[in-house]
């Protein structure tokens, strides 16, 4: 048997970054990007102003106030997109709106707040001005945020909303990232039937694939669903064809490969590839195998669709994010203090928990009732898995452990 580090390195070693391809900015959103972005311009391209105000010589408000204001003669009154050739001489102003281009001879706006028309309402020839400005006060320079030639945007970085909107904002409609691996999903075995079908007497419906797919599109892959292969050598060598077929990057199975049991997918994942059958130091999820098809990387899961959920997080999910050039690809951790007392053994344990925030620390309450590797259940209303070290015996209420995180509570900070 091996430890769940050794079974995650050995699959890890052989995968790596996928190559690079252009896509149009918004498919590209949660993906890599395969190209270091610089600008052409400076952004913004020009000084502008930050607020609604006036624009005006800084020079002009010196000492003005309530009781003593300044009065300034209007010249224009100046929309954002738009721009003016007057310009602001000494004791004149031109009325600006917020991302309107400074107005030449202007180096400072002043906001309708500190004005008469801010008093009274209103605007005319003449505007009173409160306040004594500083030199640029409420004006955002040409290059504040972006310089023409700077480094925007470094290879390897995580496309957010946010840089997408950078890229938009440098003319970018289309940017190289990595490309997605297609991952074929294959289920297994004589008593599985489709979600559309009646079952009958020792059947089930096939919702491993379903599971796995979920979960193959959450972490950014492209399944490529393959159905059920019954236990028929021809049935399976025929569903591995065809994602030989679609030219996939991955083949990821579910059942039939628990060790010490005779097995017609073992049987033929062996003769058709180069395939090691393990037994992992895990609970659930003891099960699995992993090798090449033709050249193309397997990872045979557990049948139980718990076993199956949870070990797609331990190997599969670390492996298509490493295609896709994630640098990060283990789960997100975070301690917890337990709340009730867990039962632990030889194997490393994943224990379905709820984890919620008290004030600043997360308390995890594992899942109560039947917690067996069949009950799907149990995972629809986990939110973790806590991580119980192998040999330990109990884990009382009140120490704390190491929960991977499924999904964040709403409300809960990350």
């Amino acid at each position: 048997m091996i430890s769940v580090d050794e079974a995650r390195r050995r699959i890890l070693e052989h995968f790596h970054s996928l190559e690079a391809e252009k896509v149009p900015i918004l498919e590209a959103l949660d993906r890599v990007l395969a190209e270091d972005i610089y600008s052409n311009i400076d952004i913004p391209p020009f000084s502008n102003s930050a607020m609604d105000g006036y624009a005006l010589r800084f020079g002009d408000t010196v000492g003005a106030s309530r009781k003593s204001p300044v009065t300034l003669k209007v010249l224009a009154d100046l929309a954002a997109g738009h721009t003016t050739r007057l310009k602001v001489e000494p004791g004149t102003a031109i009325r600006i709106m917020t991302g309107a281009p400074l107005p030449e001879g202007a180096d400072a706006v002043v906001r309708f707040e500190e004005t008469s028309e801010g008093l009274r309402g209103g605007w005319g020839p003449m505007v009173e001005v409160y306040k004594e400005v500083s030199p640029r006060k409420n004006v955002r320079p040409a290059g504040e945020d972006i310089r023409q030639g700077e480094l925007v945007l470094a290879k390897g970085t995580v496309l957010r909303p946010q840089e997408l909107g950078v890229l938009a904002s440098l003319g970018r409609p289309e940017v190289e990232v990595i490309r997605r691996p297609r991952v074929a999903v294959l289920a297994t075995g004589d008593e599985l039937v489709a979600i559309d079908e009646e079952i009958g007497p020792g059947q089930i419906r096939n919702s491993n694939e379903y599971s796995n797919t979920a979960l193959v599109i959450r972490y950014g892959g492209i399944p490529v669903r393959l159905g059920i292969a019954k236990d028929r050598i021809e049935d399976i060598k025929a569903k591995i064809r065809e994602g030989l077929e679609a030219q996939v990057d991955l083949f990821l199975t579910s059942a039939g490969v628990s060790v010490g049991e005779y097995d017609v997918v073992k049987e033929v994942l062996a003769s058709e590839g180069e395939m090691d059958f393990w037994q992992v130091n895990m609970k659930p999820g003891k099960p699995l195998a992993f090798g090449q098809i033709r050249g193309v990387p397997l990872i045979g899961l557990p049948g139980n669709p718990v076993s199956a959920m949870v070990s797609f997080e331990q190997f599969a999910r670390p492996a298509i994010l490493t295609m896709l050039g994630r640098r990060v690809v283990e789960k997100p951790e975070v301690e917890v203090i337990v709340d009730e007392d867990i039962i632990g053994g030889a194997r490393r344990g994943f224990v379905r928990s709820v984890v919620t925030k008290r004030g600043d620390v997360y308390h995890a309450k594992p899942i109560g009732g039947p917690g067996g590797s069949g009950i799907l259940t149990s995972m629809v209303r986990a939110n973790a898995l806590l991580v119980v070290p192998e040999g330990t015996t109990v884990v009382k209420a009140g120490e704390r452990l190491r929960a991977q995180m499924l999904d964040w509570p709403e409300g809960v900070e990350v």
